[in-house]
C-alpha cells in the first residue's frame, strides 16, 4: 500500500512532492552578517537530497539585528538566497523563509550596539597611540552604552508589545512586506509568517496590554498579524503564505504553557480569519516566551508524544487549507497514521531531520530509519547557547559539505570488539562503506551504557539509539557474535580492527572502611538497596541516579565537589530534573569534598569555606565517573584503531562515542 505522507499536497501557488516538512529551526549555520554560507547551503541541500519536500528557513529577519540569525534586509543578500532556492528545487523541494521580527526596538538598540562598537574602535586607536587616559575614558564610555544596549533590549523583550507606537508597527510590516519581494526575486516557493515573537506578542492576552486598536478584544489583537499578512499578499501576490500559528496549551495541572499566541479557542477562531485573509497554509504550533524552550520543544518523557496534535486536529476541521503540524511526531509510522485519520495534512519533522534527513527517501525504499531520541543535547542546547545545531546520533549535521561516507577503496574484513554505541556505529559505517564486518560483544546484548541511561526517570526512550542498530546491521551484513571475546590469534584473520570496548565505573580514590558503598551502574543495572542513600558525584550519572532511587522510594541526598549539580545536562532537562528532586526531598550538597567513608559516615569539606562536614546514609553510591577500558592489543598484527571511551583520556558522552565511531570506521 502507498504511504500517504509519500502523496502530493497543494499549498497555494505550490506543489509539495511528499507530506514532510522540515519545520523552522534555528541552527547557528548562517554567516556572522546572517547570510546563507556553504555550512547552511550543505546543511538544506542534504535535508532535499533526502526528500523532504517543504523546506523553512527558521527565523530570517527583514531587518539587520543583532540577533544571530539568517537575514534578508539588502538586495545585495539575494543571490545567496537564489543559490539556496536553486540547490533545493534540483531535488524537487521547495523553499519556504520564515520571516519574523523579534519584539524590540531593532533601531533602538542597533544604534546603542554601534555606538559601544565605535568607542571601542578609538578607545584601539588610543590604545596604539599609546595615550592610556583616552583609551580608559573611551572603554568606559563603550561599556557604558553596552550595557543600555542590553538594559534596552531587555526592558523591550517585555514591554516592547505595549509601547511600540503606531508609525514602528507600519515600518516594521513594511519591512516584512519588503523581505518577502525580496524573497520572490531569489526564487523562494513560500513566505512563512512567524505568529510567534512580536506578532505572537501582539496576539496575546498574556503579553499584550495595549488600550488602542491593537489591544484588548480577539479581533483587535490579531489586527496587526493580518494586517502583516495583507501586506504580503500585496507584494508578493503570487508566492504561497503560511502562517505559523502558536497556541497556548494546558499543562496536566491547569497551568498555561506559553504566552505569545492564543489559547486554543481563540486560535481556532484565527484560524478561520487567517483562512479568509487569503493564508494557504498553517502550522499548528506551541507558543513561547517562557523563558525555557523546553516548553516549546520539549525533552524526552515530558509531554505525550504528537503532543500539539489535539491542536491542530480542531484547527484542521475548522478550515480548509492544508494545516501542518509539529511536535514529537518522532516516528513514520505517527506520521503515517495523523494522515490516514484526517487529523492533519502535512507533518513536520524537525529535530527528526537532525537525526535521519533521509526520511523520504527511506520511506520509499522501505529502509530503516534513524529516529529521533527528543534528548534536546546536540539541537535545542545548541539553539541556547548560540552554538550551531547537531544531532547527537548524526556525526554529519553542519559539516555536510566536508564529512559524509566515502566508498571503501578495498574491500577489507573488520573486526569491530564492543558494541556499545560506538562499536554500534563504527559497524555501520564500515559496513555501509563495503567492508565485510563482524562486530564481537563479550555481553549478551548490544548497546552497552546506554541501558544504564535509559533507568532513570524520563529516560526510556534513549534506548531508541539501540533499536535503530539492531534493525540495521543485519540489513547490512553485519554478523554479530555475542557473549564473545576474541582472542589475537582470532583478530589476525581480519584486516582492522575497531577498538570500542567502553569504559567500567571508577573506584572511589578515597579511603573506604566498613561502609556498604555500591556503584552507581551496579544501581541502573538493576541492583536493589535499601535505607537512605548517599549519592556521591553530582554529573549526569550520579544526577541520574539519585532520580532513579528517589522514584524508588529511598531518601537521597546527593554529594557533588563543585558548584552545581549535573553542568552537562540539557538546559531543558534540568527544570524537570529539580522539580523531581524537590517533589521527593532530594537533599543537594554542593562544594562538598568527601575525604574519607567509615561504618557509612561520609567525612568531607566544604571546598568554599573549609568547614567540615559530617553525613550518614545507609547505602553510599559511587557515581564519581567513568574510567576507560583498556583493550589488550598484544599479539595483534592487524592495524588497529579505538573509538568511544576507550580511545582517549577522557570518556565519550553519546554524540562523542557516534562522531568517534563514524569517523574511525569512515577512514579504515
Amino acid at each position: 500500500m502507498d504511504k500517504l505522507i509519500l502523496t502530493p499536497v497543494q499549498v497555494g501557488s505550490m506543489t509539495l512532492k511528499n507530506r514532510i516538512m522540515f519545520p523552522p529551526l534555528t541552527t547557528g549555520y548562517e554567516e556572522r552578517d546572517g547570510s546563507i554560507g556553504a555550512r547552511s547551503l550543505g546543511f538544506y541541500e542534504r535535508l532535499a537530497k533526502g526528500g523532504a519536500a517543504y523546506i523553512v528557513i527558521g527565523d530570517v529577519a527583514p531587518v539587520r539585528t543583532a540577533s544571530p540569525t539568517p537575514m534578508l534586509y539588502d538586495d545585495s543578500q539575494i543571490p545567496a538566497f537564489q543559490k539556496l532556492a536553486d540547490a533545493l528545487h534540483a531535488h524537487g523541494s521547495r523553499l519556504g523563509l520564515q520571516i519574523f521580527h523579534p519584539e524590540y526596538d531593532v533601531p533602538g538598540v542597533g544604534k546603542l550596539i554601534m555606538e559601544a562598537t565605535r568607542l571601542r574602535s578609538e578607545a584601539a586607536k588610543a590604545k596604539k597611540a599609546d595615550d592610556e587616559e583616552e583609551f580608559q575614558k573611551l572603554t568606559e564610555q563603550a561599556e557604558t552604552a553596552t550595557r543600555e544596549a542590553y538594559a534596552k533590549l531587555r526592558h523591550d523583550m517585555q514591554h516592547f508589545v505595549d509601547e511600540a507606537d503606531v508609525q514602528q508597527l507600519a515600518d516594521i510590516r513594511e519591512s516584512i512586506a519588503r523581505c518577502a519581494v525580496r524573497a520572490q526575486k531569489a526564487g523562494v516557493d513560500a513566505i512563512e509568517i512567524h505568529g510567534d515573537r512580536l506578532l505572537g506578542s501582539m496576539c496575546s492576552t498574556f503579553l499584550n496590554h495595549r488600550t488602542d486598536s491593537y489591544g484588548g478584544s480577539l479581533e483587535n489583537r490579531t489586527r496587526y498579524s493580518l494586517e502583516v499578512v495583507a501586506a504580503i499578499r500585496e507584494a508578493v501576490p503570487d508566492l504561497a503564505i503560511e502562517y505559523k500559528l502558536p497556541v497556548v496549551t494546558v499543562n496536566p495541572d491547569g497551568t498555561f504553557r506559553g504566552k505569545g499566541g492564543l489559547v486554543e479557542e481563540e486560535a481556532v477562531a484565527f484560524a478561520k480569519m487567517l483562512e479568509a485573509a487569503g493564508v494557504d497554509m498553517i502550522q499548528a504550533a506551541q507558543a513561547n516566551h517562557t523563558g525555557n524552550m523546553g516548553d516549546t520543544i520539549p525533552p524526552m518523557g515530558d509531554v505525550p508524544y504528537n503532543w500539539t496534535l489535539p491542536a491542530a486536529k480542531r484547527i484542521k476541521e475548522a478550515v480548509s487549507i492544508p494545516v501542518a503540524t509539529v511536535g514529537r511526531v518522532v516516528t513514520l509510522e505517527a506520521g503515517e497514521e495523523i494522515l490516514k485519520n484526517g487529523e492533519a495534512d502535512i507533518i513536520g519533522y524537525g529535530r527528526s531531520l537532525l537525526t535521519d534527513p533521509d526520511i523520504a527517501v527511506k520511506a520509499a525504499a522501505g529502509e530503516c530509519i534513524r529516529e529521533c531520541l527528543n534528548c534536546n543535547k546536540g539541537c535545542v542546547d545548541a539553539i541556547q547557547s548560540r552554538r550551531y545545531i547537531s544531532c547527537v546520533l548524526n556525526a554529519e549535521n553542519g559539516d555536510e559539505t566536508t564529512i559524509c561516507l566515502k566508498p571503501a577503496d578495498t574491500v577489507k574484513q573488520v573486526a569491530v570488539v564492543g558494541a556499545g554505541i560506538a562499536g554500534l556505529e563504527a559497524a555501520r559505517v564500515a559496513a555501509k562503506r563495503g567492508h565485510k564486518v563482524v562486530l564481537f560483544e563479550q555481553g549478551d546484548k548490544t548497546g552497552g551504557q546506554i541501558h544504564l541511561a535509559a533507568a532513570p526517570p524520563r529516560k526510556s526512550e534513549i534506548l531508541r539509539a539501540i533499536t535503530y542498530y539492531d534493525k540495521i546491521l543485519p540489513s547490512l551484513g553485519v554478523e554479530l557474535r555475542l557473549n564473545t571475546r576474541p582472542d589475537a590469534l582470532e583478530l589476525n584473520g581480519f584486516d582492522h580492527v575497531i577498538a570500542a570496548v567502553g569504559a567500567h565505573n571508577m573506584d572511589l580514590p578515597l579511603p573506604v572502611e566498613n561502609s556498604n558503598v555500591v556503584s552507581s551502574w551496579d544501581i541502573l543495572n538493576g541492583k536493589e538497596v535499601s535505607g537512605s542513600c548517599a549519592v556521591l558525584g553530582g554529573g549526569l550519572v550520579g544526577t541520574e541516579t539519585a532520580e532513579y532511587l528517589a522514584a524508588k522510594g529511598h531518601k537521597v541526598m546527593i554529594i557533588e565537589m563543585t558548584e552545581q549539580i549535573a553542568t552537562g545536562e540539557s538546559s531543558t532537562v534540568m527544570p524537570l530534573i529539580l522539580k523531581d528532586f524537590k517533589t521527593h526531598g532530594v537533599e543537594q550538597y554542593v562544594n562538598t569534598k568527601v575525604t574519607k567513608i567509615c561504618d557509612n559516615i561520609i567525612h568531607a569539606v566544604n571546598t568554599a569555606d573549609q568547614t567540615e562536614t559530617v553525613l550518614t546514609a545507609d547505602t553510599i553510591v559511587n557515581a564519581l565517573g567513568s574510567k576507560k577500558n583498556t583493550f589488550d592489543a598484544s599479539g595483534i598484527t592487524v592495524p588497529v584503531t579505538y573509538a568511544g571511551d576507550c580511545s582517549g583520556e577522557r570518556t565519550a558522552d553519546i554524540a562523542a562515542a557516534v562522531r568517534g565511531g563514524y569517523h574511525v570506521a569512515n577512514a579504515v
